[in-house]
């Protein structure tokens, strides 16, 4: 498969091959970056039909294992306060993988997901 642009399905199959390893989550929003590192023990998707609330996504990547918050301000991890990071994502989400990393792209921000 070519390096760019991805269908959530495409996305989806290649992500899918990182279950077991150890990935680092990078994750821009606004004037915020944050990074987690998780071991990756389990990949799946949500869908909350019932919300009305725009903060609430309709769809989420569920990245599932343990894990840790870099905090770069004060030098210091934190364990993730549950064993689950989630991505909310649109349906004009864009999904990007260059070989080494994944990108996806929402009108929240951008998020970066590559193998530690």
């Amino acid at each position: 498969m070519e390096n760019g642009f991805l269908s959530i399905e495409e996305f989806n199959t290649l992500i899918q091959q990182w279950n077991g390893e150890k990935i680092k989550i990078t994750k821009h929003e606004i004037n915020d970056i944050d990074q987690t590192i998780i071991n990756l023990q389990n990949i799946s998707y949500d869908q909350n039909m019932r919300s009305t609330d725009s903060y609430v996504p309709k769809h989420s990547l569920l990245l599932n294992g343990d894990g840790q918050i870099e905090t770069l301000t004060a030098m210091d991890n934190e364990p993730l306060p549950s064993s689950t990071y989630e991505i909310p994502l649109q349906d004009d989400s864009l999904y990007e993988f260059n070989g080494k990393k994944f990108f996806i792209t929402t009108d929240r921000g951008v998020y970066k997901i590559e193998l530690v």
